[in-house]
């Protein structure tokens, strides 16, 4: 189903225009294409080019290197209803026009376009006309002059422009569309007989955003990679037309302190420590407890071998914030659910309620003519593994699925003699289907892949064709996030404004490694393409010596060629070009006397962890 939208535009003599129908008549949103800037027009006086388009939105306009453009919005889906008529959408598909039409781009520029466009159409973008996406649903109550949150606004950035007219002409924020990236999914369904809407929101933080390998742990201003709000919906419809909305809300977030692993095209990239600085990690639970109570940390990595020193480097920071609205939990996720017993994540729910974590601690609404909170989650759980992906699925649902049985007995659904799902097995496919696509979302946009272990998400089962599905998406990992993730995060870093093209002065896309080392890989797939051709299309018999000479050095080129690619493989890495990495710098090459180009190399600041630590 295509989202209904009463938006339209059409280009214009002075740029293109943005009619939404309800509006003050004749009245339109101008963006100008000499100068970009946002304006008011009466559509009267403007001369069209172009007929009048409908589209779902207007996503934001960014300024590339030579050229302004504006990104829309062209046709959504309906996600499904929260209640009333709080209708989600999910963006199907989107456009980048350029705002002066005239303007040839050149190679840099189509590249810029380019990252643009396929950032767009990898991201999962969600959206409401009547309801912010980007906030909780206890805070949607709060009035502000535009709703929303800048840190889970996904095109807040791309939006500045609209943004900065409308606090002098608020006709503008008629056109200012929130958006998610994560995950928006209602389902109206029934429990035990009884008609309900079960449904999920999660939103990314736009701070810290990025790709697996591209961003890990924590910055100076105590952000964290791949943070997620993850809230959970139980809307109860009654007969007096009142309707109950229960939520509990998560959330997840790379381990707070500096630390990253440095791809080499090896499987396990080098793990390093960096600064032991605890100062942003004290700003990232300051601002956790203060929006969302007590935080309740639960710690999933492995604490031997490779995953190791993330664990004590952790458990470091949280003993020196010595903090008592800070309960931190260690969970030996491998250890304890060895052999398929998923099932055993159930003992983390125990220690869990033993340290103070209550059934009861979820937040519930009324809603009539009024909006009244009858109580609101005073805490938050906030999970972590290497990637906050697979192991932290596990255990989120797992408290989704724990704290949905507490409400249903509040809202009078079942008698809590019984678990809901052994009471209505097919509202437990309903629940399983949903935290499982919430799974894949979510790893996507970090990973690359959908996650693992959703086999166990969606049955409750871990089997034989989910592990191998594991290991298809193991390797689809390593690929995509050793040769392409460069690009992809680029994408992000474009679109959320960390890096500005018309403030780069050099091309960023060009290729400064000394000339060995680009070779390389030409020289190694020319060699394996000539061995090919050989054994398939010999000149004469292929025992011929000549035929074995060619093949003998062809065979010498290319297993020289690999081996020095995977000896040096951090310079084969596809890095990405826009920003900087913490953990990553180049180095000058000098040849007789010039340079001759750029080696990449680790940070001094961050290092293998030390063998004095490998003791503890």
């Amino acid at each position: 189903m295509v989202a209904s939208t009463s938006l339209r535009y059409a280009e214009t003599e002075e740029g293109y225009v943005f009619e939404l129908a309800g509006q003050e008549p004749s009245q339109a949103l101008l963006l100008i294409s000499s100068s970009g800037e946002v304006s008011t027009v009466s559509l009267e006086k403007q001369t069209f080019k172009r007929s009048f388009q409908p589209i779902a939105g207007l996503l934001g306009t960014i300024q590339l290197h030579s050229n302004q453009y504006i990104v829309i919005a062209e046709t959504a889906s309906n996600s499904g209803i929260i209640y009333d008529d709080k209708k989600v959408y999910k963006v199907q598909s989107t456009d980048i026009i350029s705002l002066n039409p005239k303007f040839k781009p050149d190679e840099d520029e189509q590249k810029y376009i380019e990252l643009l466009k396929s950032h767009l159409n990898n991201a999962t973008l969600y959206f409401s006309y009547s309801y912010d996406l980007t906030r909780p649903f206890g805070d949607q109550k709060v009035e502000e002059p535009l709703g929303f949150n800048p840190e889970f606004m996904w095109n807040h950035f791309i939006s500045s422009s609209l943004i900065k007219a409308s606090y002098s002409n608020p006709f503008v924020s008629n056109f200012i569309l929130p958006v998610i990236y994560g995950v928006s999914e209602f389902i109206r369904t029934t429990i035990n007989g009884k008609p309900v809407t079960f449904g999920m929101v999660t939103r990314r933080s736009t701070a810290r955003a990025g790709t697996r390998y591209f961003r890990r742990g924590i910055d100076i201003d105590g952000n964290v990679a791949n943070f997620n709000e993850t809230e959970q919906f139980l809307i109860v419809h009654k007969l007096d037309n009142t309707t109950q909305v229960y939520t509990y809300l998560q959330i997840r977030g790379s381990v707070p302190v500096y630390w990253a692993e440095m791809n080499n095209l090896k499987y396990k990239p080098n793990l390093l420590i960096g600064p032991s600085d605890y100062l942003p990690a004290r700003k990232h639970f300051d601002k956790c407890i203060s929006k969302y109570g007590t935080n309740y940390l639960v710690n999933l990595v492995n604490q031997s071998g490779y995953e190791k020193p993330v664990k004590l480097s952790y458990e470091n920071a949280v003993t020196a914030l010595n903090d008592s609205n800070i309960k931190y939990t260690y969970f030996d996720f491998h250890h304890e659910c060895r052999k398929m017993r998923w099932d055993r994540v159930k003992l983390l729910l125990d220690h869990l309620t033993q340290i103070g974590l209550s059934p009861n601690d979820y937040s519930q609404y009324t809603i009539d003519s009024n909006f009244v909170a009858e109580k609101t989650q005073s805490h938050v759980v906030r999970t972590n593994c290497m990637d906050c992906l697979d192991r932290t699925n596990v255990v989120q649902s797992m408290l989704g699925r724990w704290y949905l049985q507490q409400q249903l007995i509040d809202a009078c659904i079942i008698d809590g003699y019984l678990d809901w799902k052994d009471l209505d097995p097919a509202f437990n496919l309903v629940f399983q289907n949903i935290w499982a696509d919430n799974a894949d979302y979510v790893s996507n946009a970090y990973s690359g892949t959908g996650a693992l272990k959703t086999d166990y998400t969606r049955t409750g089962k871990r089997t034989k064709k989910g592990a191998l599905n594991d290991l298809v998406n193991s390797i689809t990992r390593y690929i995509k996030n050793n040769y392409f993730d460069g690009s992809r995060q680029d994408g992000f870093d474009l679109f959320l404004g960390k890096s500005l093209p018309y403030e780069i002065v050099s091309s960023p896309f060009k290729d400064t490694r000394p000339p060995l080392y680009q070779a390389a890989p030409y020289v190694c797939m020319v060699s394996i393409f000539i061995i090919i051709a050989t054994l398939v299309y010999p000149k004469g018999a292929l025992t011929d010596a000549k035929n074995i000479f060619f093949l003998s050095v062809m065979s010498f080129s290319t297993g020289l060629s690999l081996w020095f690619i995977l000896k040096n493989g951090i310079q084969f890495v596809n890095w990405p070009v826009l920003k900087k990495l913490d953990f990553l710098r180049k180095k000058e090459v000098y040849n007789n006397g010039r340079v001759e180009g750029f080696l990449f190399e680790k940070e001094a600041s961050y290092n293998k962890f030390d063998e004095q630590h490998k003791k503890q």
